[in-house]
């Protein structure tokens, strides 16, 4: 590929909308464009980048016995509707009627089409273990599109659904979907890419991780000991309290007059207290009924809301609260709040005492609070978010470390959630009906391409592996005018692309900072520079995109050290790459 034939155009200036490097070198360097708001066309660059990344994803899902099928992306309602999600899942997943009225769905994921596609070849117990994937478009209304192909509401993913007859089966299937998922992110590049326990979500099912690329600009919040390895998304993160400390004597119970102070900073420091000694009260109303709920947990806390919604099995909001409502903004406590409202207490209240907390009338709060007096029959449950320092659930450390990190895949043990609401089952070697376990398999594709160059860049460009790079080599004539110098260049090009070396040539008549700029900007591992300077001492210089190579060869053996450091580069990533189970 010449890239004066190139589609697509590089600039300089950084666009004013981008938030997040990777977006803004994609941009620039001619990957994407964007159609609508969380939706992009991909130019040649980024095509060819994705496209390395679905040949790994198909090699090593082949590798585990998978089977490629593809579903629509439209999908009749009928199907959302058997399995229960037509109603259940909010507004990113998009609705609509066709010319004869008939509800359709556009797919954001694949678990109906899948049991629809095998319910009545799975009838027999004989069939069994089997596991179909696809790479395909999908679309999910996404609120809030940032940060370019991170977060968008067209996407490609990969999307896979394995069917078993016993959750052992299914749990070593998940072992060796785990290990190719490992394998599939060391082979694109990215090993630092972790699996963390995550909260299964609308997907239902009782195990699940995703994989996180960890870097600063991610949107999750990943929860990590240090000590055993322990691993979670914050959504599923446990946070275990110390024990609280119990004095000899606890104080009586009593109300206080806190003129004004509605926050937990401005009563502690009214009354002289500290927040750890606090009730925070954190008020939401359920999506379906707009019933009020407190969640009362440790001042220092934060409310853990999908541990929250977990726990009520319901859909929640933040409260919109009036004068009307049966709780009084800023002065909630447990003590004597109205039965109209549901209470959940977080186990960091357990065994409290000596604690502040509202009076549930206006300006005033109650000191000396004791759970187990105050609160008698009350029930404790995990709905906070763990912290930097706490205790690690695994090892009983106070070590955890919180880090910000991008989700570029999941992975999930569905168990029959959809088999049986979908009426897919078996005739077991008994004769018995029985509802095949399922487990569940996801890559964002754009996503891992777009985060593996968050991940690899400098302010000129992304800095590409090798394996998923658009060109490996990129050939720059810098003197095109020059006919010993076009010719070597174009000899050297057609070698290298008879070898099978994905290669790009500049032989456009520009200058060779603009041309330096573009190189960076397209990000092939090799660079390979032809002048009359280097020429004439019968050389070719060739270098690395990240700088750790620059030699200069004989022009004869030009071809030949471009192709050891292609090698190197691959052995790299190779290295890294775990066995398959």
């Amino acid at each position: 590929m010449k890239v004066k034939n190139l589609v697509g155009e590089r600039f300089k200036e950084r666009p004013s909308d981008c938030v997040v490097d990777s977006h803004a070198l994609m941009v620039r360097g001619g990957y994407i464009k964007q159609v609508a708001n969380g939706i992009f066309s991909l130019f040649p660059p980024a095509r060819r980048v994705t496209q390395k990344i679905e040949a790994i994803i198909r090699e090593e899902m082949d590798r585990i016995d998978g089977q490629e099928v593809l579903f629509p992306v439209v999908l009749p309602g009928s199907l959302w509707m058997e399995s229960g999600r037509y109603q259940s899942v909010d507004n990113t997943l998009a609705r609509f009627d066709d010319r004869n009225g008939t509800p359709m769905v556009l797919g954001m994921t694949h678990e109906e089409a899948a049991v629809q596609l095998v319910r009545e070849y799975g009838s027999t117990y004989n069939r069994y273990p089997f596991m179909i994937y696809q790479i395909q478009t999908k679309f999910r209304d996404e609120a809030r599109p940032r940060a370019g192909l991170i977060r968008v509401r067209e996407f490609t993913m990969k999307d896979g659904y394995s069917f078993h007859t016993s959750q052992e089966d299914l749990e070593k299937y998940y072992a060796r979907c785990y290990r190719a998922y490992e394998r599939i992110y060391a082979r694109a590049g990215a090993p630092e890419v972790i699996a963390v326990k995550s909260d299964s979500g609308m997907m239902g099912g009782s195990v699940s991780h995703e994989y996180m690329l960890l870097t600063d600009i991610g949107e999750d919040s990943i929860v990590i000991c240090p000590d055993c390895g322990y691993r979670a998304n914050m959504e599923a993160a446990e946070n275990i309290m110390a024990p609280a400390d119990q004095p000899d004597e606890a104080a009586a119970l009593e109300k206080v007059s806190t003129p004004g102070k509605a926050t937990i900073e401005e009563v502690v420091e009214y009354l002289h207290g500290d927040s750890q000694h606090s009730v925070k009260a954190v008020v939401y109303q359920t999506n379906a009924e707009d019933k009020f709920v407190v969640a009362f947990l440790r001042g220092d806390l934060e409310v853990n809301e999908t541990k929250l919604t977990n726990c009520l099995g319901e859909n929640i909001h933040p409260a919109f609260v009036t004068e009307d409502s049966p709780v009084v903004a800023g002065f909630i406590g447990p003590v004597g709040i109205s039965s109209e409202v549901k209470v959940v207490f977080d186990r960091s209240l357990e065994n409290a005492v000596d604690m502040i907390c509202g009076a549930n009338d206006k300006d005033y709060h109650y000191t000396g609070l004791s759970m187990n007096r105050d609160v008698p029959g009350a029930q404790f449950v995990d709905i906070a978010k763990a912290f930097a320092g706490g205790i690690c659930p695994v090892c009983g450390q106070p070590h955890l470390t919180v880090s910000r990190g991008i989700e570029v895949g999941n992975i999930f043990q569905l168990g029959i959630k959809y088999s049986k609401s979908m009426n897919m089952t078996y005739t077991d070697a008994d004769g018995n009906s029985q509802y095949p376990i399922m487990g569940c398999y996801g890559i964002g594709v754009g996503r891992l391409a777009a985060s593996i160059a968050e991940a690899s860049h400098d302010k000129f460009g992304p800095i590409w592996p090798i394996s998923i790079a658009p060109w490996s080599a990129e050939v720059c004539c810098l003197r095109a005018d020059d006919p010993e110098t076009k010719r070597i260049s174009e000899e050297l090009y057609e070698a290298l692309e008879k070898a099978g070396v994905d290669t790009l040539y500049d032989d456009r008549d520009i200058r060779p900072g603009a041309m330096f700029s573009d190189a960076d900007l397209l990000g092939a591992p090799v660079r390979v520079i032809v002048s009359p300077k280097n020429l004439a001492n019968g050389e070719i210089e060739i270098s690395t995109r990240d700088k750790s190579i620059q030699v200069k060869v004989p022009v004869a053996e030009a071809l030949s050290k471009v192709k050891e450091i292609i090698r190197t580069l691959q052995d790299q990533i190779d290295q890294k790459v775990p066995e398959s189970l």
